[in-house]
């Protein structure tokens, strides 16, 4: 009996162990940033009338055990000085895009060098007939390609560098290196902008490649795994996302202005989930949540806020505006803006709604605004069920908004904070998960032993295949195991702990843990 407390007692100092084994993958994807050479452009082709874009290939990296390539579009401004330098832009699409023209002659026309993406292996050519040679949006593949994105995360089994979020920010990281090369592009002025699933990619790369200049996360962004909607569903249990490709990892090295845009309306990524990923990174940032924007590539083009953003960024190192205080005193919500452009009106966006913030009723109401010597204050009253809020400053159509604000309901009797016991319960609920890999509500004795029999080598820091009481030191588990009474657990010696402990978890013996029974053991 004695044992079994004891052993049971390893559930949760072994999985920190765990934990540092998936750091190790996290630190596989901060090498991503080495990628700082340009790749070699392969195949380029001019558009037809066009001399200032063209449509090209350049290397990526493996993807199992093949070489790949990425398709771009590449588009320079017209040269207004012979030797000037411009800043430049990579722009990453979103689920069902590629690399656009569109989006490059855009940004073309705001004097920017673009080079626009597919991350998913295709072209920009669509053949909705097609069958075959195509990934699932319809694009068609080139005969080069690396991972398509499969689902929400839906690759985690593979290994790390055959996964496609690790292929898609290696692109984007590539992409900036081969436009740093270019002869007419100022390397230290140069930006990135993704749109959805782009936005989810930048939000993790801004975090790897701190070369940019600037970044515009679109709707995607980080701390999906406890999102109500369908990213919460498939990533709550997901500790791959959760432990090494959450954006929240990475988005504390980057120090550079972010703009990130949104909709209070958007379905797919919630506001207090992007205000989450916002605070998370210490540079200057400017939020721009436009109501009724709708969620597509198309939006973000057709306004103005990202080449504001840009362009201030190049030009001055900031953004246009910052905020500089936002609160409620006495009922009334208030928040305060630097700006380099006069603001014409503002007005409070809220909510009396809760659940999923893309789900909500959001209304709008004037705002007061008032403007001394450049700092400009946005004030309105809150309605006494206010759930949410920001305040939005408008010039032209430009849109400056507060951070997202949550209202802390004072009528619910419940805490704010987990009691112990309700955050053991969630603990325990969660190793169950994770050590569950075929979800299926039972833990096997091999799901048990392969969980545990893979944090080994971790625990063997001097790697010699074998666990002395210095790196095993639960005492009475190691004497059991220890049958050669050698003073140390060799690998197979360690397994048999976990056999052992598995029988003693299963207490009606039917070979699989409950949760029933594995919370029995945890109280």
């Amino acid at each position: 009996m004695k044992f079994f407390l004891l052993a049971v007692s390893l559930i949760v100092p072994v999985h920190t162990t765990f934990a540092d084994e998936l750091s190790r993958d996290r630190q596989a994807i901060l090498e991503l940033g080495t990628l700082v050479a340009p790749p070699s452009v392969v195949a380029s082709k001019p558009l037809s009338g066009s001399s200032n874009i063209h449509s090209l290939f350049f290397d990526a990296l493996p993807y199992e055990g093949k070489d790949t390539k990425t398709f771009a579009w590449l588009g320079m401004p017209e040269k207004k000085e012979r030797h000037d330098k411009v800043p430049g832009i990579i722009l990453v699409h979103g689920g069902g895009g590629t690399a656009f023209k569109e989006w490059v002659d855009r940004w073309n026309d705001q004097g920017f060098a673009a080079m626009s993406i597919a991350v998913e292996g295709q072209t920009d050519e669509k053949d909705a007939g097609d069958k075959q040679g195509c990934i699932p949006t319809g694009w068609k593949q080139h005969t080069h390609p690396g991972p398509y994105r499969t689902g929400i995360y839906g690759d985690s089994e593979k290994p790390l560098k055959d996964q496609w979020m690790y292929h898609a920010v290696a692109d984007t990281i590539l992409a900036h290196s081969l436009l740093r090369s270019h002869p007419r592009v100022d390397p230290e002025n140069i930006g990135v902008m993704g749109i959805s699933w782009g936005g989810v990619i930048v939000s993790t790369a801004v975090g790897i490649d701190t070369r940019f200049a600037f970044g515009i996360p679109t709707y995607g962004c980080g701390s999906l795994a406890d999102a109500t909607n369908q990213y919460g569903k498939a990533l709550g249990n997901n500790t791959m996302y959760r432990e090494t490709w959450d954006p929240m990892h990475y988005l504390p090295r980057a120090t550079m202005p972010l703009l990130w845009q949104s909709w209070p309306e958007d379905k797919h990524f919630p506001l207090d989930c992007q205000a989450l990923s916002y605070e998370r990174s210490p540079g200057p940032r400017l939020v721009s949540l436009r109501p009724g924007m709708g969620h597509g590539h198309g939006p973000p083009w057709t306004h103005a806020d990202s080449y504001a953003f840009a362009k201030s960024i190049v030009k001055t190192g900031n953004p246009w505006c910052a905020q500089k205080e936002v609160a409620v005193k006495n009922g009334t919500a208030m928040a305060s803006f630097s700006s380099s452009r006069p603001f014409e009106n503002a007005v409070l966006v809220s909510t009396s709604d809760s659940g999923i913030t893309g789900l909500r009723n959001w209304t709008e109401a004037p705002a007061s605004l008032v403007n001394n010597k450049g700092v400009w204050t946005a004030t309105a009253p809150l309605a006494p069920q206010t759930t949410a809020w920001f305040l939005n400053l408008k010039t032209g159509d430009l849109i400056a908004s507060t951070d997202f604000q949550e209202v802390a309901l004072t009528k619910t009797p419940r805490p704010t904070v987990p009691s112990p016991d309700e955050s053991k319960e969630q603990k325990t609920r969660l190793l169950f998960n994770r050590i569950d890999e075929n979800q299926d509500a039972l833990i096997s004795q091999k799901e048990y032993v392969v969980f545990y029999e893979n944090l080994f080598p971790n625990l063997d820091k001097n790697h010699d295949s074998l666990l002395d009481k210095s790196e095993f030191t639960h005492e009475v588990a190691l004497r059991f195991g220890d049958t050669d009474e050698d003073g140390a657990l060799s690998e197979k010696e360690y397994v048999k702990i976990f056999v052992r402990q598995h029988n003693n978890l299963d207490s009606d013996n039917n070979g699989d843990i409950s949760l029933e029974e594995w919370g029995r053991t945890r109280k």
